[in-house]
């Protein structure tokens, strides 16, 4: 199997550093192909990157309906927060109304990934807590589910739980892909991971884009998530982070979505089409460049929309005393429709 092309490459001074390989798909409901390179058959874990397709659960579940669930708790489900005070808060609130504490939550507690939120909590001498875990508001989405369920809340972890099933059921019934459990692993926060192709995952977020494919039900619940998560973009990532300023720009009209280890996602959606990006050796960095070169080439983005992505496919790179020494940038010669 021939390597990876390069995606986007790091550069000091007047040569080239790092060369990051990767792979990547756009493709319509229908799984057409719109642009691609590498080999995006080879099954990837999105980690992250679905939790759209998680949140789904709380639809099917019942649980939406049960607890009245706004779009701020949607666009929580969908988070990969950075554990500023309006997401602890948030989340804090999510598990007040579904009446749990948090001690509920089974996600494990990290500090928050916004240095400005960090030093805070330092200041005051506090220790992070489950609240601040970047997969919070996920993980409350969860008991959620299973409280809708009937299920018990302890254990909503593991593979074999209600909740676990009812998730993994919702991802298949938009992918088209069974997940199997040769192909299953524990994400961070502590959950399964099901690995498919990059295919699969980029026609998934092209279904709940459009609906097409999906049950009207499902089609609607799809509908409200993306809304959810691109209306409240704050809540889904943080400050300044490429998700939420790229959703900001777009006003609806991409949802984008971050996963560990070099994934991302999303959908853009007045196109109907899904993408589905991995970076071949995990760097964040790369595979930020990566993206905003895609969503360059395909996402026909204006004056301000393009000035945004500009910023992340060729960002610099600078010493300690803050020179420019470098940059990561995006290889935007892949990034064209087919």
């Amino acid at each position: 199997m021939p390597a990876n092309p390069v995606l986007a490459e790091q550069t000091r001074g007047n040569l080239v550093e790092n060369r990051h390989r990767g792979a990547f798909v756009v493709v319509d409901a229908g799984g057409r192909v719109i642009a691609a390179a590498g080999d995006v058959s080879r099954p990837v874990f999105p980690r992250s990157a679905i939790k759209a397709m998680q949140a789904l659960a709380l639809a099917t579940s019942g649980a939406i309906d049960r607890f009245a669930l706004g779009d701020e708790e949607l666009a929580l489900a969908c988070a990969s927060h950075h554990g500023e005070e309006v997401h602890v808060a948030s989340v804090a609130r999510f598990l007040e109304k579904i009446g749990l504490a948090p001690g509920a939550l089974e996600c494990g507690a990290h500090p928050p990934s916004n240095a400005a939120a960090r030093e805070a909590l330092r200041q005051r001498g506090e220790e992070p807590t489950a609240l601040h875990n970047n997969c919070s508001g996920k993980h409350t989405g969860m008991l959620a589910v299973a409280l809708a369920l009937g299920a018990p809340t302890s254990g909503y972890v593991g593979r074999e739980h209600p909740v676990q099933v009812e998730v993994r059921r919702a991802i298949e019934a938009v992918v088209s892909e069974p997940l199997g459990t040769d192909r299953c692993g524990t994400d961070g926060c502590s959950i399964p991971t099901w690995a498919a192709p990059l295919s699969a995952w980029a026609r998934g977020f092209a279904r709940m884009a459009t609906g097409d494919g999906l049950s009207p039900a499902l089609a609607a619940a799809a509908t409200r998530v993306f809304d959810a998560a691109t209306s409240h973009p704050l809540l889904v990532a943080g400050s300044f982070h490429l998700d939420t300023v790229v959703m900001q720009a777009f006003g609806g009209r991409v949802m984008q979505k971050v996963g560990a280890e070099g994934v991302q996602c999303g959908a853009i959606r007045n196109k109907g089409w899904g993408y589905a990006l991995k970076c071949d050796d995990g760097n964040m960095a790369a595979s930020q460049a990566m993206v905003a070169g895609l969503l360059l080439g395909l996402a026909e983005p204006d004056a301000a929309q393009r000035e945004v992505l500009e910023r992340f496919a060729t960002r610099p790179i600078k010493s300690v005393r803050g020179a420019v020494v470098g940059e990561m940038r995006a290889v935007s010669a892949h990034f064209r429709l087919e």
